[in-house]
């Protein structure tokens, strides 16, 4: 377990004093995170699949999906993230996934959602035939569901190989506390939360404490689910947008959750290839600076 006294080794990343450093390549290219528990990087811009791959299996629907997907690899992604919770999403995935013979290494993420050791067991080996997974880099415990029995599940995959990290999540701010407890107290390679630029409360206890124990961090709902960008209807994009490489106001409301070093990587969903196109614009180029994400959050605030 890295925490704030040890180091990250490499030239990309590094954990040091309570502090993790921003990473980026020097000429502007794919932003990387390490992992903190192996120093592995991750290019910060990932993808969910709630709601949006949760569709009939058919073929207008795999063949969207396919081009949705193919603009995420092309842009740099690699994490994949899902559920069981999402319906049919796990098994569109892997329909998806199979029809592009050509694509990068996947970093595949899923959760376990249920209840007890067998049935949580049960529920991993079909999450694996549904996505074609054979060994998941990343199984979480979704809504901390059963956490202590899945929890130790996980820790023997991980040392037989059958998972490569493990994590938790949660999506709901009620949770919070009982997710700061066991950051505390169990050894977690990933944890998911929401965060973004109007929803901040993860700043004052989930981020920090992450970084003190040497913590991923998965940012779920970047977006508000959609609020944000109904906030800023019809508002042009600042000029300070500019400086961050930003064309959009998604890509501005990304900037400015990596500018948190502490996040290691964001994973909008979107069924949308324009969405996703966008979205990936977020993957590389500058980073805010501390002063810059207050000036980004001080024109968000004043709309």
């Amino acid at each position: 377990m890295i925490n704030r006294r040890h180091f990250i080794h490499g030239s990309a990343g590094l954990l040091f004093a309570g502090q993790i450093l921003p990473t980026w390549s020097a000429t502007g290219g794919l932003i990387k995170r390490p992992i903190p528990s192996s120093g592995e990087m991750l290019p910060v811009m990932g993808v969910g699949s709630s709601r949006t791959f949760d569709v009939a299996m058919d073929e207008s629907e795999l063949a969207g999906l396919s081009g949705v997907m193919r603009a995420f690899f092309a842009g740099g992604g690699s994490l994949i993230d899902s559920s069981p919770m999402y319906g049919a999403a796990e098994s569109v995935l892997g329909a998806v996934l199979e029809r592009i013979p050509d694509k990068p290494p996947v970093f595949a993420a899923t959760k376990v959602w249920t209840d007890g050791r067998e049935s949580g067991i049960s529920q991993m080996q079909e999450s694996s035939e549904r996505m074609g997974v054979p060994v998941f880099d990343l199984m979480q415990i979704h809504n901390l569901r059963d956490w202590k029995t899945q929890l130790e599940t996980l820790r023997e995959w991980k040392r037989t190989g059958k998972i490569r990290y493990l994590g938790i999540t949660t999506s709901h701010q009620r949770h919070h506390q009982e997710l700061e407890n066991i950051m505390r107290s169990e050894a977690l390679d990933f944890v998911q939360f929401s965060y973004n630029i109007e929803n901040r409360l993860a700043e004052q206890r989930l981020l920090p404490l992450a970084a003190d124990y040497g913590i991923a961090t998965l940012i779920n709902r970047p977006f508000q689910r959609g609020s944000l960008f109904r906030k800023t209807k019809a508002v042009p994009v600042p000029e300070l947008a500019q400086e961050l490489g930003c064309d959009s106001w998604g890509q501005f409301f990304l900037k400015f959750i990596i500018g948190d070093p502490r996040v290691t990587c964001v994973i909008p969903a979107t069924s949308k290839l324009h969405h996703m196109t966008d979205n990936m614009g977020a993957n590389v180029g500058p980073i805010p600076d501390a002063d810059q994400r207050q000036e980004m959050l001080k024109l968000f605030q004043s709309l």
